[in-house]
């Protein structure tokens, strides 16, 4: 068994250094000579030193000889790494580590995977986790889905760290949607806090979120118990409340009507775009993430999107 990680942001890095821990990992990474010689990532994790048994390629073929690959590239960019490369990832255990949903197909990671190379191994690995966390060896539990049971049990096994422990699940779609939703909520809270809200408005806005997690989640088919667990209600908790998150940090600007670092990947700007779609399509009520896509895409402002929240016709919880 082998693993490499594709792709060195700071979750795939982290990843990368924590299961290099306890055997032999490799990381494909553009900028893999500068990382090599500093033994660590110095533009994503400064001060997270490389292990002896990581080792650093530019050479995508070298790296994919693995027999389990974790993809940790964004989600927007994921179709593209596994239409270039499908060649070398076929037959592979190909573990989605990335949160979101396409915005050209309104497809999650795992669905992607099994479009583009069939006859791979699709999984995704996901839930509560920052990456300087886990790169410092702090204990983190992540939800492992994979719709091929014994495939599963596989990889829960190989990928458990020593400060990660992995919970299994067939269900991917219910997987997929938790760490994608919880992207949308979080810059929802953000905009709360930062429009100077207040506490009680982001408890309202994670509670009424993942209210409309649920709903998508249902009209997707997925297991009903699976965004009550660490994929859903746990991810949404931590990045709802921590400055960490970058779809936190989203928020807080548009809240606070402040510039943004557009350079900073943030999976949930995309991924509001992709479901406030589908959730007209479906004609599913999603008035949160309405309200984010509206904020991103400045058709609203923070004070327009409030009024819009509260006037809503009053129902039962």
């Amino acid at each position: 068994m082998s693993i490499s990680v594709l792709g060195a942001g700071a979750f795939g890095t982290a990843l990368a250094i924590s299961l290099a821990r306890k055997e032999p990992v490799t990381l494909w990474a553009r900028q893999a000579g500068d990382m090599d010689r500093r033994r660590e990532n110095g533009k994503r994790l400064p001060g997270c030193a490389f292990p002896d048994g990581l080792a650093v390629t530019e050479d995508f073929a070298q790296a994919a000889q693995a027999d389990i690959l974790l993809l940790a590239v964004p989600m927007q960019k994921l179709r593209e790494l596994l239409e270039t490369h499908a060649a070398d990832l076929a037959g592979k255990h190909l573990v989605a580590c990335c949160k979101g949903i396409e915005l050209r197909s309104g497809l999650g990671p795992v669905t992607i995977i099994g479009q583009t190379i069939p006859d791979a191994t699709a999984a995704i690995l996901t839930g509560p986790s920052f990456a300087a966390d886990i790169a410092r060896g702090l204990p983190t539990a992540l939800t492992l889905a994979c719709a091929d049971a014994s495939a599963g049990a596989y990889l829960q096994k190989e990928l458990t760290a020593e400060n990660i422990r992995l919970y299994r699940t067939t269900d991917t779609i219910g997987a997929e949607l938790g760490g994608a939703l919880k992207n949308v909520i979080a810059i929802a809270s953000g905009a709360a806090i930062g429009a100077g809200l207040g506490e009680s408005a982001r408890a309202a806005v994670m509670t009424r979120g993942y209210a409309e997690m649920q709903r998508l989640a249902a009209h997707l088919q997925a297991e009903p118990t699976t965004l009550s667990g660490l994929s859903g209600f746990g991810d949404l908790t931590l990045t709802c409340t921590s400055e960490q998150s970058r779809n936190y940090r989203l928020g807080q600007s548009l809240g606070a009507g402040r510039a943004f670092d557009a350079d900073t990947t943030v999976e949930g700007a995309a991924t509001a775009r992709a479901v406030d779609a589908l959730a007209r399509e479906a004609a599913l009520d999603m008035p949160i993430t309405r309200a984010v896509a509206g904020l991103l895409d400045n058709e609203l402002d923070v004070a327009t999107a409030l009024k819009s929240l509260l006037t809503r016709p009053l129902k039962e919880e």
